[in-house]
């Protein structure tokens, strides 16, 4: 059997918001939201769990700070020692002071890559990639919730096409998938 989802179209985000808050209070699984930028406080009304980035983004920053050390060791003090400033080169910690900035900045350049590659590799928005988008117009001034009628069993699609044409809608959009 075709799985039916509807498109309801919004031209307001608080609008959108609140048609979401009335169908989630009625028991009614929203599977997704797009907009043209985020739209603050939707993902605990939809049931959206916090993301892991910031996981991701200390454990990339962890990386960089690794790299540096251990490449400013070898490049400084093993491969080609240098007396800068009258710096002893003999030994990393006699040098570590002059280091800390390349260490920071090594740090957060790994850190902001790896979060930007984690974030377009999990939404599947890298270059080539299709996109998931319902329609064109929410990269500019529309906003769209997707609903699936699988994800909401106890309602029949006409029930759910009712309650969603109460949420003030513009415009209702239907496929079978």
């Amino acid at each position: 059997m075709a799985d039916k989802v509807f498109y309801a179209m919004y031209d307001d985000d608080d609008v959108l918001k609140d048609g979401a808050k009335k169908l989630v209070s009625k028991g009614v699984k929203v599977t997704e939201v797009f907009s043209p930028f985020p739209i603050h406080g939707i993902d605990p009304i939809i049931g959206i769990k916090n993301t892991r980035l910031g996981i991701m983004a200390f454990i990339y920053g962890l990386t960089g700070l690794t790299l540096a050390t251990i490449g400013m060791r070898y490049f400084m003090i093993e491969d080609w020692p240098m007396n800068v400033g009258g710096k002893p080169n003999f030994s990393y910690l006699d040098n570590i002071l002059a280091f800390i900035p390349i260490t920071f900045e090594f740090t957060v350049l790994c850190a902001a890559h790896g979060m930007a590659i984690t974030y377009f590799l999990r939404n599947k928005t890298l270059p080539g990639m299709p996109a998931q988008n319902p329609d064109p117009r929410t990269t500019d001034d529309r906003f769209v919730m997707e609903l699936r009628v699988s994800e909401n069993s106890k309602f029949s699609a006409e029930e759910l096409e009712k309650m969603i044409k109460e949420t003030g809608i513009v415009e209702l959009d239907q496929k079978s998938l």
